[in-house]
């Protein structure tokens, strides 16, 4: 399967090892370079998405990442030349992005980070149709999102 640089790339290594390690940045790291380049998402990357919303909920990781990169892979799929899920995956992977969104919900009220609060609602957004708005959420800055709309949007 190929990942986010349209190559060959097998994640289980590095799922493996976000299961069971601790110290995470650096496998998010190479997750996030693996599994979205540029725009790009391939077979690799939504494989991946069912084993990361699983990680997630087995080992209670509260972390912006796992909202994110599940956020940015579904709003890849099929942009531009990336794919749509495979046949063989889309069942366990809708399943997936509709468990993590569940997660969200419960783990949202308890949730202080910025980026956190962001990414749990872009997942939540995507589940309920609103890809537009998750993009938005899980792409933008405050200060991005000022200079798009100086006055302020209320």
């Amino acid at each position: 399967m190929d990942g986010g640089y349209r190559s060959p790339f097998d994640p289980r290594p590095l799922l493996k090892r976000l299961e069971s390690e601790d110290g995470r940045d650096p496998i998010w790291n190479e997750l996030w370079d693996e599994l979205h380049h540029q725009g790009d998402v391939g077979e690799a990357s939504f494989a991946a998405v069912p084993h990361i919303a699983r990680i997630c909920r087995d080992r209670g990781l509260l972390d912006w990442n796992v909202y994110a990169i599940v956020s940015i892979i579904e709003l890849a799929r099929g942009q531009g030349r990336n794919p749509d899920v495979p046949d063989w995956l889309k069942n366990d992977y809708f399943n997936a992005i509709r468990d993590l969104s569940k997660n969200g919900l419960s783990e949202l009220p308890g949730a202080q980070d910025p980026e956190l609060v962001l990414a749990i609602l872009s997942v939540i957004a995507i589940e309920k149709g609103l890809r537009t708005h998750a993009r938005f959420l899980v792409s933008y800055s405050d200060d991005e999102m000022l200079e798009m709309y100086p006055d302020g949007v209320g």
